[in-house]
């Protein structure tokens, strides 16, 4: 499935959860790096006026779909991948790693939430070893000298799986920097995945998520901060479905 977006083309280019974890074993056994990207409308929003968001996506070496609208966009254009939430792939990369012998470290979110959810995550898996917990200050910038050190700080730890969770465009834009520093370590962008995991933010409980109106559950618990963003989501969903339906006549 692919996205046009200004003068970049963005591509799902792993249609499930299993051919992702299918694509990191392989990288961990040949001792190689990667970037995981999960795409949503929010951030195809974001996509169209940012740049570097753009060129930091086009470093991505896989993206999935992380939002039922993008689901339902590649069904439309006859090229159909599946829900790959980023939050719910963090324990089945965690377990992966303890499988095949890699170290986990995680930047972003607070000293707390970090402290917590790595807790929570070697309760749930036996022999992980979480040897990095970085929580950048306010106002960390991942295109400057700041995000070198960060880098270079989790390289020494000895990790080779790194959990993002700093948001969108900055974990991403880190994940792109990485991947040309630090080309052996796999980063994966998960948003707030860890302080889910901690307990620091609350989750849609599972019913509303099956009903795919997460959407609407977060926008009611901060409607004055999500009110806007989601409806410049809905706004782009008219163009790209008829872009979609049109790659699909032009497909036959």
């Amino acid at each position: 499935m692919d996205f046009r977006v200004s003068d970049a083309t963005i591509s799902v280019n792993l249609p499930d959860a299993a051919a992702l974890q299918q694509a990191v074993r392989a990288r961990f056994r040949a001792g190689e790096g990667f970037a995981l990207a999960t795409i949503n409308l929010d951030h195809l929003v974001k996509l169209r006026s940012d740049a570097g968001f753009r060129a930091a996506y086009q470093a991505q070496d896989f993206v999935v779909a992380d939002g039922n609208p993008i689901v339902w966009l590649s069904r439309l254009a006859g090229r159909p991948v599946r829900l790959v939430p980023g939050s719910d792939m963090v324990m089945p990369l965690a377990r992966l790693a303890a499988e095949e012998g890699v170290k986990v470290g995680f930047v972003g979110s607070t000293e707390a939430s970090l402290s917590a959810a790595a807790q929570a995550m070697q309760s749930a898996v036996p022999g992980l070893e979480i040897v990095a917990r970085i929580a950048p200050p306010m106002g960390f910038d991942p295109s400057g000298a700041g995000a070198d050190e960060v880098l270079e700080e989790v390289r020494a730890s000895g990790a080779r799986l790194v959990f993002l969770a700093l948001g969108a465009p900055k974990q991403e834009m880190l994940a792109a920097r990485g991947r040309a520093v630090a080309p052996e370590l796999g980063f994966a962008s998960i948003g707030a995945g860890l302080d889910f995991l901690s307990g620091e933010q609350r989750r849609a409980p599972k019913w509303v998520r099956a009903i795919a109106m997460e959407w609407a559950w977060r926008m009611l618990s901060a409607p004055v901060r999500l009110g806007p963003r989601y409806a410049k989501c809905f706004a782009i969903l008219p163009g790209h479905s008829l872009r979609a339906v049109l790659a699909r006549l032009r497909a036959r």
